[in-house]
């Protein structure tokens, strides 16, 4: 990969990621587009290791959250606190450890189906263009229990279908419990911590086992990485930024047409015979 490549990439990683619009559609145009090798192992793994600057910049912008949580500084004993906030990430991320464990087999048969993700997109992006009507009784006063956060937690298992966006997933998952725009999107930023982290971790031991740790560091392939994760942080701090101040005022619609748009893309590209093709 040059470093023209590299940037583009983690640009595109930054930008989706926390988006309700599907990285992976977006890196499937952005790699093809590119002239990318996605047969490639270290390209593959380069894919999900930049994601780890990504949850960098959650961690970063809601830093107090993670390590001084809100009923902490309401009085709540401090590691009480800490207990009930991480507690419900793990309730959270519980289903999709499970089901991606369970599924794991018909999960990677279709992580190369374009025209899956082309629909999903589409379907996705019709659903949204509703989503603000159909959940219309968020409230500030909601509390997140247990019983919600796993809710929204099978509901995020649905991302586990190319296409769907794991953010857009967990923030519809948020809205059905009756959260704000504003707490199901924050909510899905801390569950993406734990999950990214962990595919990233799963990425790099696959890479490692199946002998192809030494392509890490092999040449420039390290640079391309530090710079990748830096590039995509960078990146998804502004993008979370400007993902909640605009969705608090003016809701998904948005995010709903360009879903289409990018997934008429996609399928219009299939129709006129260029060989889209994605990371396995």
């Amino acid at each position: 990969m040059t470093i023209f490549q590299t940037i583009i990439i983690a640009i595109v990683e930054g930008l989706t990621e926390f988006l309700p619009v599907s990285s992976t559609g977006h890196m499937i145009i952005a790699e093809n587009l590119l002239g990318v090798d996605v047969n490639d192992k270290f390209v593959n793994a380069f894919t999900v290791i930049i994601q780890f600057g990504a949850i960098l910049s959650v961690i970063c912008l809601y830093w107090k959250r993670f390590f001084y949580p809100e009923a902490a500084q309401n009085g709540k004993p401090y590691w009480k606190a800490m207990f009930d906030f991480y507690s419900r990430l793990v309730v959270g991320v519980l289903p999709a450890v499970v089901l991606g464990l369970a599924f794991n087999d018909a999960i990677e048969e279709n992580l190369g189906n374009v025209q899956l993700v082309a629909w999903m997109l589409i379907i996705g992006g019709v659903f949204m263009l509703f989503c603000d009507r159909i959940f219309i009784n968020g409230s500030e006063n909601t509390k997140l229990t247990y019983k919600r956060a796993l809710i929204i937690g099978f509901i995020q298992c649905i991302s586990m279908i190319p296409g769907v966006s794991r953010s857009m997933s967990t923030i519809v998952g948020g809205m059905s419990q009756r959260l704000t725009r504003k707490a199901a999107a924050e909510f899905s930023f801390f569950l993406a911590v734990p999950t990214m982290f962990g595919a990233t971790c799963l990425e790099v031991y696959k890479l490692i086992s199946h002998g192809g740790g030494s392509q890490l560091t092999q040449g420039n392939n390290l640079t391309i990485l530090i710079l990748g994760s830096v590039v995509a942080f960078v990146v998804a701090v502004a993008a979370i930024k400007f993902f909640i101040s605009y969705v608090t005022k003016y809701g998904f619609a948005a995010f709903g047409w360009y879903r289409i748009i990018i997934g008429l893309i996609i399928i219009i590209c299939s129709l006129c015979g260029i060989d889209l093709k994605m990371t396995d």
